[in-house]
């Protein structure tokens, strides 16, 4: 097994949350975010070489992606320079803390992959290509990186989280590409939300075992408070969730799906087929997801813990009380 990078792709999406109204104006704080992005910081600031597959744009919000991204020490030298313009994304947090969102992303520089840019040399020397999120959905980039993901197949292991966003994307496309996405993917990681979107009413274990039976080996299900649901080959467990006091859920789901990565980097499992990967191991990655994603949950925004804020065997030093 390779214990080169992991290289996430995806977007970066300026995350504006609204902090005052007066006199007819509106005060937006914008953080950076975008769950491709968030992924890769999470994975960095843990300790796992990350590198990230974006287009930033060259305007303001940009430069606040670059200037994030390279404080948590993710590699950006595989990001094109893009004239477009980056996406805006205004969230709504209700009272448990869940984010809704609006999107602005009508010609933004995220989704404009090419051929020629989105090639394996961009990838590099990689262990996994972890993906996901708008950017596999939204045209005309979603194609190129399919086919990129079919060539990586080969040398890394592929990881997806779909992260539907049904504001901002039909739902029959995620519906449609659910299963080509599992027969591209060794990891698919989901919420509990996701798989109502894309299997309305079905429960989790069916859900996994179709999209086993499609060529994932690991599914996992996020159940918020109630933990995670670990299926590898239709065996299952579950894993629980910590107690924590939550500010919000922002950038939750994207610290676990980096911190089942590092957690299986570190056991060497990354870099093909995951042929020698256990139940147990599993599950012991999912658990150790869950603590990280109880970190975020307990500060404000997508601001995934460090590798110091965690004890060595994964259990949490600070943030939790």
């Amino acid at each position: 097994m390779s214990d080169g990078q992991v290289a996430v792709l995806g977007e970066c999406v300026a995350d504006g949350f609204v902090t005052g109204s007066a006199r007819g104006e509106l005060t937006l704080r914008v953080l950076p975010g975008g769950s491709p992005a968030n992924t890769a910081v999470a994975l960095s600031r843990l300790g796992t070489p990350t590198r990230f597959l974006g287009r930033l744009s060259h305007d303001s919000f940009g430069a606040l992606f670059r200037a994030h991204l390279n404080a948590s020490g993710v590699d950006l030298t595989g990001c094109v320079s893009a004239a477009e313009p980056s996406t805006l994304a205004v969230a709504t947090l209700d009272e448990s803390g869940q984010a809704a969102y609006s999107f602005y992303a009508e010609g933004s520089a995220d989704w404009q992959w090419s051929t020629a840019e989105l090639t394996a040399e961009r990838a590099g020397d990689v262990s996994c290509l972890h993906t996901g999120s708008i950017a596999l959905v939204h045209a005309p980039g979603a194609d190129r990186i399919e086919e990129l993901l079919a060539r990586i197949a080969a040398r890394a292991t592929v990881s997806i989280d779909p992260n539907v966003r049904a504001g901002f994307v039909d739902l029959a496309v995620y519906r449609e590409r659910m299963l080509r996405w599992c027969a591209l993917a060794d990891i698919v990681k989901l919420s509990d939300d996701d798989l109502e979107a894309i299997h309305p009413g079905e429960e989790a274990e069916r859900a996994c075992d179709t999209w086993h039976a499609a060529g994932a080996r690991l599914v996992v299900v996020t159940r918020g408070p109630e933990g995670a649901l670990v299926s590898l080959d239709g065996e299952r467990v579950t894993v629980p969730a910590p107690v924590v006091t939550v500010v919000d859920t922002v950038g939750a789901g994207d610290s676990f799906t980096a911190a089942l990565l590092h957690r299986l980097r570190s056991h060497g499992l990354l870099g093909g087929r995951l042929d020698t990967l256990d139940l147990d191991r599993a599950g012991d990655a999912a658990a150790f997801a869950a603590r990280v994603a109880a970190l975020t949950c307990s500060v404000p925004g997508a601001d995934p813990p460090w590798a110091r804020d965690l004890t060595g065997d994964g259990s949490p030093r600070a943030r939790l009380p």
